[in-house]
């Protein structure tokens, strides 16, 4: 059982308090699309099981993945079957891009990036979100984390300018998150039996953590970064 699994079975009102990077993630991908006018091209570069797509509904989505990254993932609905550093579409195709948490999945993310900037109209956005500090996930499909440092280096390398960076919180938030990550391994079998004490164990001090954020200013601990970029 993974942490989301767990954590989605939490009360709503703690949903959002401690699913930090997805609701974050909601929020800036709710944002972009509601900045766009209607009927632009808005490509979803590594969309999965399009999970975004009802944020563009008064624009023309275009869903593409590679599809070998969840094997219990339903891709049939993908508009396109895609390698990201060989995307089939002309220059300036796409009015804006959005890559979630799809960056740490390639193994040549230079590239990649560089393809979805030849296939972005001059000026247009792209929003990315990558982790810096997260599990192992979608194996053996996983290759990279990322610094702000290094998520902008790659950006600008790619000819696009940084327009705002955020991290998704601080060393509190990663502390609270990795408890609740600690669940997982009471469950299955016999290991249910000790699910409910590390719950009390874990869910409380997970709950309460993430008000003390506000003490790491720097955010040198953080699980990742959400970034709104444009291509120059």
């Amino acid at each position: 059982m993974r942490y989301q699994d767990i954590a989605y079975r939490l009360p709503r009102p703690f949903r959002r308090h401690v699913l930090i990077v997805e609701a974050e993630i909601e929020d800036a991908v709710a944002a972009l699309a509601r900045s766009l006018p209607s009927g632009v091209r808005v490509l979803d570069a590594g969309a999965g099981e399009n999970r975004y797509k009802h944020h563009f509904a008064q624009q023309r989505y275009c869903g593409v993945d590679l599809a070998v990254g969840d094997a219990n993932w339903d891709y049939s609905r993908l508009d396109a079957l895609a390698d990201l550093a060989a995307l089939p579409f002309r220059e300036g195709t796409f009015d804006a891009v959005l890559n979630i948490v799809t960056l740490e999945h390639l193994a040549e993310p230079a590239r990649a990036l560089a393809e979805i900037g030849r296939v972005l109209a001059r000026g247009a956005p792209l929003l990315v979100a990558a982790p810096q500090d997260w599990e192992t996930h979608q194996a053996p499909h996983d290759y990279f984390r990322y610094t702000r440092y290094g998520l902008r280096w790659l950006l600008e390398q790619a000819g696009f300018e940084v327009v705002e960076m955020r991290a998704h919180g601080g060393y509190f938030r990663l502390l609270a998150r990795r408890l609740l990550n600690g669940l997982q391994f009471f469950t299955g079998g016999i290991r249910w039996l000790g699910f409910i004490p590390a719950a009390i164990l874990a869910v409380p001090p997970a709950l309460i953590l993430p008000f003390l954020d506000g003490l790491d200013r720097d955010r040198n601990f953080t699980l990742g970064h959400v970034c709104l970029a444009r291509k120059r």
